[in-house]
């Protein structure tokens, strides 16, 4: 039985703490064999650097998802390429710096990790996360240079990522959604074996607006004026998904939700 935990987006110092705090002990609790954390929101609520991406790898997370937010922070365009665990989304554009996928190994297990865009309502450039998910999966489960593949669907419509989730199913390992920052309710194996979930959630402060400080918020959405959007504080969670996958029947057997007041 393969152990997979991956954390949905990681908000800001709250979410990072949260991160360090727990990670060892669900390693140990959970006997997992791959952590993956979505981290495109770790440095101040908005993208990623170098010195967070090196902390999280160092605090038991193997593997870094990134998102719309991967290009935020001033800098992490000419990082990105000396991490070989962090993937930038993989629909973006080719000509774009970092990996379009990570494969990690484990007992003899080699797992492909890759993010693709949701094109409805986010404002980004890139190709179609379908076309780009199958390519992806024959490039690396196909041709035998993975055994198997987590996929993450970072978008804005849940009818997009659900779509993917049965358009993958049987396919991939795990199609799991990120990006809204609240966890659904509808975590489940699909019927040919692929654990599947709408939205995973945060990890980081949960008394906010996905993630931000309440008061700047409503007052933006009161009189639409520009505001900064400082990180919450209090009620910080961890929310990921614990997939079990049987190696021997090839299938997900299990897709949880996993939330760490």
């Amino acid at each position: 039985m393969i152990r997979i935990l991956f954390i949905g987006d990681i908000v800001g110092r709250p979410g990072r703490d949260k991160v360090a705090a727990w990670v060892p002990r669900l390693r140990e609790k959970h006997q997992l064999d791959f952590v993956v954390a979505n981290g495109e929101n770790a440095a101040a609520g908005a993208g990623i650097t170098g010195a967070i991406a090196k902390t999280l790898l160092q605090q038991g997370i193997d593997a870094i998802t990134l998102g719309d937010h991967v290009w935020d922070q001033r800098g992490w365009e000419h990082e990105i390429d000396e991490f070989p665990t962090v993937c930038r989304p993989a629909n973006l554009p080719a000509a774009c710096p970092g990996r379009d996928h990570v494969i990690l190994e484990k007992k003899g297990f080699r797992l492909a990790v890759f993010t693709v865009l949701g094109r409805t309502y986010l404002n980004m450039k890139g190709e179609c996360p379908f076309e780009t998910a199958d390519t992806l999966l024959n490039q690396t489960v196909g041709s035998g240079v993975a055994d198997g593949a987590l996929v993450e669907i970072h978008a804005e419509a849940t009818s997009e990522k659900v779509a993917l989730g049965w358009h993958l199913d049987g396919r991939a390992i795990a199609v799991l959604g990120t990006h809204t920052h609240v966890p659904t309710a509808d975590a489940e194996v699909r019927p040919l074996g692929t654990a599947y979930i709408s939205d995973v959630g945060m990890t980081g402060p949960y008394r906010g607006v996905l993630g931000r400080q309440i008061e700047p918020v409503v007052g933006r959405f009161l009189d639409g004026m520009p505001r900064r959007f400082a990180v919450a504080e209090e009620d910080v969670r961890l929310c990921a998904v614990l997939v079990e996958y049987d190696r021997t029947k090839q299938r997900a057997s299990r897709c949880e939700l996993l939330t760490v007041d």
